[in-house]
């Protein structure tokens, strides 16, 4: 059963010295398939998290036809298929490759780029973020380098509100608001970090998506030069980082301008991440956006039809990923918005943050990860069912809770977060937090009442 423990370190402590990698990374794709205990696994990066309605039929069409007709959504905002079978990678890539899902099969794993979901759908989320993040893409599948970037390597866009800032990004570009005095429209700025150096860089935006490739070529010379094998930036030896200085160098050569400015601004630096309240987001032109989250991440072929068709039908015809394992579907008239967040909330979404399942993750867990000791989500599931309490105390209530089957925690949150760890002897939960944050009360929190489930032994 579960059991209180003193907050756990940060998974890596700080200090440690980062792994030497001596082979690529095995972070699956579309066109490198993962083999689990389940089947095969397609992971389809969505950079932005972006798909047209269109896109979306395609990819239930794939889930029905080639894997389990369920699709999972991942922290980045990606898409997986599981349960495939031995030998279908070729039609998988076909029916990507028709909806545009794989410009560059050279480039198609290291397309991994985080924006803001909301960006340009409230008064005070500028939209250039997402123009951002189609620029970069379009850069990174035409450059031959970027094709060296591991699997892992991670850009993260944030519109200035500083949801995404504390996602762990390698290279981080913050949209800055208006000065005073710049005319409307203007392009503004945007401030540039990578990893974690708390120096930034002022950009002219035009210059944010090519500075933001640069600074990824400039991870790859740093990797290549300190023979570590690095897949991230926070992997390269100590003495051998690489640092705003760095960058700085590389976009001067590149013909762009970068300035330090006087006080890294707060929003530039990294932050615990907020997610997307589900619900209604009411727009600046008379639309509104709907917000939902799947449960644990996983939605039926059905579900996901159904959120295409709503996007089709009363929407723009586009849907957004988040990284908080959620969709946003823009352009909906705000006269239509509640009857269409009605029906998403009757076929199983989770519509309201007052839910149980908000903030409720788990990876996947048997029987689909050999590695796993139990079917985590199966264990999550009956605990929300028996309306239990994590042993955390009232401090801890706001935070993601992530069930994990193993110590390696997939997909566990950032920032910080509830520990729900299955082991030998039943579930431990602790509270993970950021180095940097004030530690937390030690007092071991009133045991949950009721108790969740013992960890299921699935054979």
């Amino acid at each position: 059963m579960l059991a209180a423990m003193p907050p756990s370190p940060s998974i890596r402590p700080p200090g440690a010295k980062p792994p030497l990698r001596d082979r690529g990374d095995a972070c699956p794709g579309a066109l490198r398939l993962h083999s689990a205990a389940d089947g095969h696994l397609a992971r389809v990066r969505l950079p932005a998290g972006d798909l047209t309605a269109r896109q979306a039929t395609v990819l239930a069409d794939a889930a029905d036809r080639l894997g389990d007709g369920h699709l999972s959504l991942t922290s980045r905002g990606n898409a997986e298929l599981r349960g495939l079978p031995e030998g279908c990678g070729a039609e998988l890539a076909d029916l990507l490759r028709d909806a545009g899902l794989l410009p560059s099969a050279r480039h198609e794993r290291v397309r991994n780029i985080l924006a803001s979901p909301l960006a340009g759908l409230t008064a005070n989320a500028p939209a250039q973020v997402r123009r951002w993040a189609r620029e970069l893409d379009g850069l990174l599948c035409a450059s031959e380098p970027a094709a060296g970037l591991s699997g892992r390597f991670l850009f993260v866009l944030d519109d200035g509100r500083g949801e995404l800032a504390g996602l762990g990004g390698d290279v981080s570009l913050v949209a800055e608001a208006a000065r005073a005095g710049e005319p409307a429209g203007a392009a503004g700025t945007a401030l540039l970090r990578v990893g974690d150096d708390p120096a930034a860089l002022r950009i002219a935006g035009p210059d944010a998506p090519r500075a933001a490739l640069a600074a990824a070529e400039a991870f790859l010379s740093a990797a290549a030069a300190s023979g570590s094998g690095a897949w991230r930036v926070r992997e390269l030896p100590d003495g051998q980082r690489l640092t705003a200085r760095d960058v700085a160098a590389r976009l001067h050569e590149t013909g762009i301008t970068a300035t330090y400015p006087a006080q890294s601004p707060a929003s530039a630096a990294p932050s615990s991440p907020r997610s997307a309240t589900p619900g209604i987001v009411d727009g600046p032109d008379g639309t509104a956006a709907l917000c939902v989250l799947a449960p644990l991440g996983r939605l039926t072929s059905a579900q996901w039809r159904l959120l295409a068709a709503v996007a089709a039908d009363d929407g723009c015809g586009a849907l957004r990923l988040t990284p908080w394992r959620g969709l946003v579907l823009p352009g909906l008239p705000a006269g239509a918005a509640a009857a269409r967040l009605s029906a998403l909330a009757a076929a199983g979404l989770i519509t309201d943050p007052d839910s149980p399942w908000h903030r409720l993750g788990a990876c996947t867990g048997r029987p689909g990860c050999a590695k796993s000791l139990t079917d985590v989500r199966a264990d999550a599931a009956a605990a929300v069912t028996a309306g239990a309490r994590l042993p955390t105390g009232e401090a801890a209530d706001d935070l993601p809770a992530h069930w994990s089957g193993c110590a390696r925690r997939c997909g566990h949150p950032h920032g910080a977060w509830v520990d729900v760890l299955a082991t030998e002897e039943g579930y431990r939960v602790s509270v993970v937090r950021p180095a940097a944050a004030p530690a937390p009360d030690d007092t071991p929190a009133p045991p949950p009442t009721p108790a969740p489930p013992a960890p299921s032994r699935t054979p």
